[in-house]
Formats: C-alpha cells, sequence, structure tokens
C-alpha cells in the first residue's frame, strides 16, 4: 500500500496535511537561480556544531549563514543539488545552503534516521514508525514555500532501518523490530513483496555500487542484490559486523567498515571489508598498525579509490580491490576515539576532485585536492565542527 502526501511548512511542530495527489505549486520564479545571483558560485559544505549548522561557499569556503538549532543534528545530503537535511527531534528540516537558510519545512519523524539519494529519489526513513517517504529530488530542488508531493510506505515494524528505490521503481527496505534487524524486503512498484531475505542479523547500512547492485551490512556478513537476486556473504569471523557502506556508482567494488569483537570499548575499527559485487567475493583486510578509523571516516574519491581519515592524522588513499594503501597526507594531527559516537572527531566527506575533512581539534575544515594528493584550502571555523554534508 501506498499514500500519496503533500507537506506544509512546521511551525512550532505543526501537523501534516494530506492533499491526496494534487501537486504541489510550484513558484513562478527559481529560487535557487535567485539565489545564485547575489551567493558566491562552487560547493557549498553544511557543518554541524553544538546548538546550530553553518554554511560554507565559493571557491574560498567563506562564512556565508549560520542558523541556530538543537545541541546535536546530523547532515545529509538530500541529493537535489540545493538541500541538506538536518536530523533533528521533529523530523528532516532542510537547510537551502544555495540562498542559504534553514527554512520552516520539516518532513515529520518521530525518530528520523538515514536519508538516501538515488536515481532521482530522496528517501527518507523514520526509526520510530517504519515508514518511508519518497521525494522526486527534481521537485524538492524547485521548493519554495511548500514541500512538493511525496510517497508515503507505511512501515510494518519500528526498528532503525534504511530504503533505496531503484530507477525502475523497485524499493528494497529493511525488515526488524524492537528486539533486532534480521534482513531485507525486496517491493515492486505496487509495493507487493517480490523477494526478502531474513538472513541479515543487525542489518545496517546501505550501499550502491555499478549497475545499481546493492549492498547491507550484516553482524555476520553482507547482502548483495544484484537483478533481483539476494546473495549472502560471509564474515571470515564468526561475529564480523559491516554496518556502513562506501560505494562508487562507477565501481563495482564496495568497501565497508568491519568489527569483529562485539564486546570492544569504543569506537575505533582496525579492519575493513572489500567486496567484489561481479564476483560476489568478501575480504576482511587488516589496515596497518597506528591506523584506526571511525563510521564518519571513509569515502570514495574521484577514481573509486577509498579516502581513509586514521587516527594517525593521515589522509589515506586505499586500493578497493587489494586493501592497500597507495599514498597518505598528513592533514590533522594524531588522535584518539570518541567516548560516544556522536562527539566530534575527524570525518572525512567526499564531492567531485575533492575530500573535506574536520578538524575538531583545531576548529578548522581541511580541503584536500585528491587529483594533487595536497592540501587545498584550510578553513578556519568559529565552531568544533561534528557532522558535515557536501553540495555541488
Amino acid at each position: 500500500m501506498k499514500k500519496t502526501l503533500q507537506f506544509a511548512a512546521l511551525a512550532g511542530g505543526a501537523a501534516l496535511i494530506l492533499a491526496g495527489c494534487a501537486s504541489a505549486e510550484q513558484p513562478a520564479s527559481d529560487p535557487a537561480g535567485s539565489a545564485a545571483q547575489t551567493a558566491p558560485a562552487g560547493p557549498r559544505v553544511a557543518v554541524a556544531y553544538e546548538g546550530g549548522v553553518l554554511v560554507l561557499g565559493g571557491d574560498d569556503y567563506e562564512n556565508l549563514g549560520e542558523f541556530d538549532s538543537e545541541d546535536f543534528i546530523r547532515l545529509n545530503s538530500a541529493g537535489d543539488g540545493r538541500h541538506v537535511m538536518v536530523t533533528t527531534s521533529k523530523g528532516f528540516q532542510l537547510l537551502d545552503v544555495q540562498q542559504p537558510e534553514l527554512t520552516d519545512l520539516v518532513v515529520p519523524a518521530d525518530t528520523a534516521g538515514h536519508v538516501v539519494s538515488h536515481a532521482g529519489k530522496t528517501v527518507l526513513y523514520d526509526d520510530a514508525t517504519s515508514d518511508t517517504t519518497i521525494f522526486d529530488s527534481a521537485e524538492l530542488a524547485k521548493t519554495s514555500d511548500a514541500l512538493p508531493k511525496a510517497e508515503v510506505i507505511p512501515g510494518v515494524t519500528a526498528h532503525h532501518g534504511v530504503s533505496v528505490e531503484l530507477e525502475d521503481g523497485t524499493l528494497l527496505t529493511t525488515v526488524g523490530d524492537e528486539s533486532g534487524r534480521t534482513g531485507i524486503r525486496v517491493l515492486d512498484q505496487d509495493r507487493n513483496e517480490i523477494a526478502s531475505n531474513d538472513e541479515c542479523p543487525g542489518v545496517h547500512g546501505e550501499g550502491t555500487a555499478t549497475g545499481e547492485t546493492l549492498v547491507f551490512g550484516c553482524e555476520n556478513g553482507a547482502l548483495v542484490v544484484k537483478n533481483g537476486e539476494i546473495t549472502k556473504l560471509a564474515s571470515p569471523d564468526e561475529y564480523g559486523r559491516m554496518g556502513n557502506a562506501y560505494v562508487s556508482e562507477n565501481s563495482p567494488l564496495v568497501v565497508m567498515d568491519y568489527k569483529d569483537d562485539p564486546d570492544a570499548e569504543g569506537y575505533l575499527l582496525r579492519n575493513i571489508t572489500l567486496i567484489d559485487t561481479e564476483a560476489n567475493t568478501l575480504e576482511k583486510v587488516a589496515l596497518p598498525k597506528g591506523v584506526e578509523y571511525t563510521y564518519r571516516g571513509v569515502g570514495r574519491g574521484p577514481d573509486a579509490e577509498a579516502v581513509l581519515i586514521g587516527t594517525d592524522g593521515k589522509l589515506h588513499s586505499i586500493d578497493p580491490a587489494t586493501g592497500e594503501i597507495v599514498s597518505s597526507l598528513s592533514v590533522v594531527d594524531p588522535w584518539e576515539g570518541p567516548a560516544e559516537w556522536q562527539d566530534p572527531h575527524p570525518s572525512v566527506k567526499v564531492a567531485g576532485d575533492f575530500a573535506y575533512v574536520t578538524d575538531p581539534a583545531d576548529s578548522e575544515i581541511v580541503v584536500v585536492d585528491l587529483t594533487s594528493d595536497e592540501i587545498a584550502k584550510t578553513v578556519k571555523l568559529d565552531h568544533v565542527p561534528n557532522e558535515i554534508a557536501v553540495v555541488g
């Protein structure tokens, strides 16, 4: 079953408005185009800090605006070239990084979770209900006073999950309940189940490789979904958890994080996983001594290489076929793992040819040109950076 909803702006947590299948009216002018006349060209970097979010822009990454928010927020690119989804206690709030403006537009969610953009769709997941909300990304980019219509697929049982829609309208969504997560379901365009797998305990993380091959992490391996078929790849250890997928849609090779000790204290990881979605193989690779990372510390570069910010303070370029470190660049001071996963610690986001590394110790963003393996810019901030999202 599916519903088509249209959302109104939330003023102090106002209610959701049901609008059947009516299309949202679009503004006569393009607000993104108007903003471009006053704001500098170039990429936008949204930076979360305690109590707010700021937007950097232009080739010099100047501060274009700061906005008050909650003490801890999460940031995800909306995939529409204009917005960042700010996760708050009320839901998914739209940050227009082109204006910039932290808008009053909020997609309500009791527990706002994952944001996935793929195939021209922006997909939001509410952990408290397991509802999936799907926007057309191009329509989302035109948003002015009201959000465009959205498809909402009601959840079955609430859990911390994720959904993604493919080009043909097929929807993949996780399965679980309050006692645990178990696997995935595959729904056709009419939202009827056509496939499922319940052999993925602790399912978490999702990524799309070339040919719309998807991977999902499990506590004992990974699921690979290719051409409608679901294949389980086993971890080399009895407990071998993969919770985050770092992918390039131009490569069949997937890099995932890896934890092999369920009782390990802290959040630092010492191994990575390499998955070949064409050969359906999974390999655990140990990083060199002294190189550890967290779930925030990995991305994929312009040549599909993995880039990893290690506790040694270096940004490492890793061959996704072998796990070999092919180059390293010192970008921040060596650091220790966070006491809590939400705490600020070095993280990386990649957009185009550049990697953006947060440096909480010095309140900076370090911009690295991955084509020349050099630091292109160091941006000083007035706040300690936590999460970041890059648009453009």
